[in-house]
């Protein structure tokens, strides 16, 4: 990785994060929404900075021993240096720390780069939800990484 730090995401990184989630997605989050996860007893996000920066995040909900990853993003101009990795490793070590059964997550279909970090960080593809995203209308493939925790 390019010496970027993973940290708990914070107010000070609302701003960048709102910007990059629009060069991201499609329907992006508000600051308002994002602002929201920190405040939810079930939400764990993260951020990365990278020489001061905040260049992404990741974040997830836990609930019952599930978690679900909702938002991995970063720069396009900070890609292909490891932070994604790095920020969901991040979820992942969380949820075994907080004794998780399994971490899900639903990736496009199309999305050959990403389909390749997340099976390379162990998750298995489980199924298909049709039609899941627009703009452009996409199926999208659920991936799991089940854990061994069991309480």
């Amino acid at each position: 990785m390019s010496g970027a730090r993973i940290v708990p995401m914070g107010g000070e990184h609302l701003d960048a994060l709102t910007k990059i989630d629009a060069l991201c997605f499609s329907d992006p989050w508000t600051r308002e929404g994002l602002r929201a996860e920190l405040f939810s007893d079930t939400a764990r996000f993260a951020a990365a900075e990278c020489g001061g920066e905040t260049v992404g995040c990741a974040g997830m909900h836990c609930v019952c021993g599930e978690c679900y990853i909702d938002k991995v993003c970063v720069h396009p101009g900070f890609r292909r240096r490891g932070i994604a990795r790095a920020l969901v490793r991040y979820l992942i070590e969380d949820a075994v720390k907080n004794h998780a059964e399994f971490i899900t997550l639903e990736v496009r279909r199309s999305n050959d780069a990403a389909v390749a970090l997340y099976a390379g960080l162990g998750f298995e593809p489980v199924g298909v939800r049709k039609d899941f995203y627009t703009s452009p209308k996409e199926d999208a493939l659920l991936m799991t990484r089940f854990f061994q925790n069991k309480g």
